[in-house]
């Protein structure tokens, strides 16, 4: 008698291997097939370099990376003008204003108050490295664009 197989109830009791089954191999089930994904979205941001960041009390705003994939080194001066609710910073031999000592752009508050930032608020950077510039957007922009593609996705059949 096995170990695994149940003891007698009674002494006289006796298990017939004969007549006691032996169990049948159990075969593992197959794995489910994996969903497929959908394909990439085309990627139309190439070159399109991001970063988040929030103007201080000054308007500045810090944009390390930013400043280092574009070559910006700090006293390099810069023209900033607004350009469909955006400011567009390009650098400029005659520019009105500079990169700072500790890497930060400045955003003046003409700029800013004709795009709708405010202090803290927190805006988008865009460089463009192949054009040499940043573009900040404002958060509001932001919102509206993303509210759009949202409405749009959310309204197409899945």
């Amino acid at each position: 008698m096995s170990r695994d197989r149940p003891r007698p109830r009674w002494r006289d009791e006796q298990l017939v291997e004969a007549l006691v089954p032996t169990p049948l191999p159990v075969a593992s089930p197959e794995p489910a097939p994996l969903p497929t994904l959908p394909a990439p979205a085309a990627r139309t941001g190439d070159g399109v370099l991001f970063d988040v960041a929030r103007p201080d009390a000054a308007g500045r705003v810090t944009a390390r990376a930013l400043l280092r994939a574009l070559d910006w080194i700090p006293g390099l001066t810069l023209h900033v003008d607004v350009v469909t609710g955006a400011i567009l910073i390009t650098p400029a031999v005659d520019g009105a204003q500079v990169v700072g000592a500790r890497k930060e752009l400045p955003l003046p508050a003409a700029a800013r108050h004709l795009c709708g930032i405010a202090t803290g608020e927190p805006v988008l950077l865009a460089a463009l490295p192949r054009q040499n510039r940043i573009l900040v957007h404002p958060s509001h922009t932001i919102t509206a664009v993303l509210a759009d593609l949202h409405a749009r996705i959310l309204a197409e059949p899945s």
